[in-house]
């Protein structure tokens, strides 16, 4: 049995798989930003689920001279998913640039490539992404790029390599890329609101899509395969999803919280070990306060995932004289007239414009933050404790497989108890 989720905001329903990648250049001409070049552009994909298909079509979508040349995964059949969709659009991979298996990442980095897609659990992404910029590739890496500080830490130096070996770097942290979100928050970083006073984030939705254990999958593939719902590789929904939107108040607020207090819970997840909701209460440092110890920006985020509940995915900032959605509404101004885009598509067009221009760009400071933030509450939530970011960034912190029997009452006994 598999249940999807239903919101209408995720990389999984805003891609429409192949159909997207042949009307993108007609449909959004004006993502087009990038200077164009007939000179091909090679690209590897590991990670070849729903979400590398979809970012791989994306990347096709946004330039005519991008092949892509090279595919790894750990398991045969995903892969082999995604080469026929990719094949249905004339993308011919060769078996030899082929790999699969959990190493599979060494060899396709190791090839001559453009930009590299990363598209695996996050549990993954500080090691490959490391890897890849070692390998002196340009990346496009999904959100988010950890799961624990470890994983942080390991991407903020791969991210300072990038920079000494002049290679680009985007994320898939869309909002960055996106039209109503660049102008809005241009707009509130300019004054139209003024000082920004506090700020509310919102990811609740339906439940993501889960899979039953299935006889002939061990421990670990059946994890893999359910991924969404273990928080050793996905980081908990919070960090898989919520990430969007504590980006986005990063991003106003032109730095990260420095505390989070927070609370969460299980209610009705079918399979793995993540909670179904999160609130938080977080602490900004305010650099103009006079009180710099008590006087700080609070931010409210929450997020959950169940179905027939409330719905919001938004963010909100109240300043001094107005108030902003911070994609496209400012409360002085009403309903601000900005062109669309669509951002999954225009994360590619970024990075091949600077690829090509030699501009570089770096988002993996601004990707790794917010994906921090999104840590800091979840070890808030987990524990039951006030954790601020001194203390979470150099924390030893590392998430790895359960060393416990995959049995519902087993698991359910290993589900964080905050207090304990």
């Amino acid at each position: 049995m598999q249940s999807r989720k239903s919101n209408g905001l995720s990389r999984r329903q805003v891609v429409r798989g192949a159909a997207m990648a042949a009307a993108a250049t007609t449909a959004f001409p004006y993502v087009l930003r990038g200077a164009a070049s007939d000179k091909p552009l090679k690209v590897g994909l590991i990670g070849c689920g729903g979400r590398g298909t979809g970012a791989a079509h994306n990347a096709i979508a946004a330039d005519p001279a991008v092949r892509i040349v090279a595919l790894a995964d750990a398991y045969k059949d995903r892969l082999e998913g995604c080469r026929g969709e990719l094949k249905k659009k004339g993308a011919e991979i060769e078996d030899k640039h082929c790999f699969v298996g959990f190493d599979a990442y060494k060899k396709l980095v190791e090839l001559d490539l453009d930009y590299v897609i990363l598209a695996t659990p996050p549990h993954y992404r500080p090691e490959h992404f490391t890897a890849a910029i070692k390998a002196g590739r340009n990346v496009f890496t999904e959100k988010p790029v950890a799961v624990d500080p470890v994983g942080i830490r390991m991407m903020l130096e791969a991210g300072k390599m990038a920079d000494e070996k002049k290679l680009s770097v985007t994320a898939g942290t869309q909002r960055r890329h996106q039209n109503s979100y660049i102008e809005t928050i241009k707009r509130i970083h300019d004054g139209v609101i003024g000082k920004v006073r506090a700020a509310q984030c919102y990811w609740n939705g339906s439940q993501l899509w889960y899979k039953d254990r299935q006889e002939n999958w061990s421990d670990m593939e059946w994890m893999h395969r359910d991924w969404v719902n273990w928080a050793w590789l996905s980081g908990d929904h919070i960090v898989e999803q919520h990430v969007h939107n504590l980006d986005v108040v990063n991003w106003v607020l032109k730095t990260h919280a420095r505390k989070a207090v927070a609370m969460g819970g299980r209610a009705r997840r079918v399979t793995g070990d993540q909670y179904d909701f999160f609130s938080a209460d977080l602490s900004f440092p305010d650099p103009e306060a006079p009180d710099k110890e008590n006087m700080d920006i609070h931010v409210h985020s929450m997020c959950r995932q169940v179905n027939a509940c409330a719905s919001s995915v938004s963010e909100r900032v109240i300043g001094e004289k107005g108030v902003s959605n911070c994609a496209g509404w400012i409360s002085s101004d009403g309903k601000l007239d900005i062109p669309g885009n669509e951002p999954y598509v225009q994360e590619h067009v970024d990075l091949i414009k600077a690829i090509r221009s030699g501009e570089r760009i770096n988002e993996t400071q601004n990707v790794s933050e917010s994906t921090m933030t999104a840590i800091m509450i979840r070890m808030s939530a987990y524990t039951g404790k006030e954790v601020t970011w001194d203390d979470a960034i150099e924390s030893d912190l590392k998430l790895g497989p359960p060393d416990y029997k995959l049995e519902e009452e087993v698991i359910r006994r290993h589900i964080p108890v905050p207090g304990k």
